[in-house]
């Protein structure tokens, strides 16, 4: 709840602090001669910047479960389901969260972690990873997604997301403003300059905030990498385990999961637009710690 707190108050600062930057600058004046609408946009960006990622938060869980086909398992369905809930429980326990419900969905070797609170979390694992790894395997990746739910990377993440929606929506909006006003000088209301800018503003700047939302992301997985370490007493399973996934295909997620899987990114030009940073730079990260 703290951090759901934090959230939106981090929405209100950010508005807080384009206004007085703003402001200081002066354009607040400028634009407003021109008829453009600080406070209003400035609103209508933050409430569709941070509103969108904050409900994709509230019901992460609920379209983990839809999009995957996840089964929510309790232990009692055989001894390997037996054995991941207590896993779970034993590490959840030792990073000081409230258990996460636990689930098994068919599919090649993944994992992950979702929700919005970190004492009511899921955390899934897919039947080929089950099948290919050993247990001490399976077990450091279950560290990893529990070390991703105690660090708290999901409202994070939403956080770091709905920072950059807002600035994305705004600022596309203000450009495309300028141009329709102040370089074609159109003067009967929001012309086709406008729109056509805005449209291409938004495109370029949502690739930056790409960039910025990917990078975050790839911090995160060494954290949540150190975090299996830290819980399970050593590195070595982890690193093991990365070994064995980089020696398969890994599962594909839905499109708005796969920032919370485990498996790694590419390297190159692509690496910037990468949730996960490439498995060599994981295991060399955990050697040497």
């Amino acid at each position: 709840m703290k951090r759901i707190a934090l959230l939106i108050a981090t929405n209100f600062a950010v508005m807080i602090l384009l206004s007085i930057v703003i402001s200081v600058l002066g354009l607040d004046r400028a634009l407003a001669q021109e008829g453009f609408q600080v406070m209003p946009t400035l609103i209508m960006a933050s409430i569709f910047g941070f509103g969108g990622a904050f409900i994709s938060l509230l019901i992460s869980k609920w379209m983990a479960k839809r999009s995957t086909g996840a089964q929510v398992i309790d232990g009692t369905e055989g001894s390997t389901q037996y054995w991941l809930v207590n896993t779970v429980k034993k590490l959840s326990e030792k990073a000081g969260i409230g258990m996460p419900e636990v689930a098994i969905y068919d599919g090649e070797p993944n994992a992950f972690a979702t929700g919005a609170f970190r004492d009511s979390a899921l955390v899934a694992v897919s039947s080929g990873l089950l099948d290919s790894m050993s247990r001490d395997e399976v077990e450091a990746v279950l560290g990893h997604e529990i070390g991703h739910v105690a660090n708290g990377d999901m409202v994070t993440l939403t956080l770091i997301q709905g920072v950059v929606n807002t600035f994305v929506i705004f600022l596309s909006r203000l450009i495309g403003y300028v141009v329709d006003r102040m370089i074609l000088k159109n003067e009967r209301g929001q012309g086709i300059g406008y729109f056509v800018t805005v449209i291409a503003s938004q495109i370029l700047l949502g690739f930056i905030a790409s960039m910025i939302v990917a990078w975050f992301s790839r911090r995160r997985e060494f954290r949540a990498d150190a975090a299996s370490a830290s819980l399970l007493g050593s590195s070595q399973p982890m690193v093991s385990a990365l070994q064995r996934l980089g020696g398969l295909v890994p599962g594909a997620l839905p499109e708005a999961m796969k920032a919370s899987g485990i498996s790694a990114g590419p390297g190159g030009w692509g690496a910037l637009f990468s949730t996960h940073p490439p498995m060599e730079q994981r295991i060399a990260a955990l050697q040497g710690r």
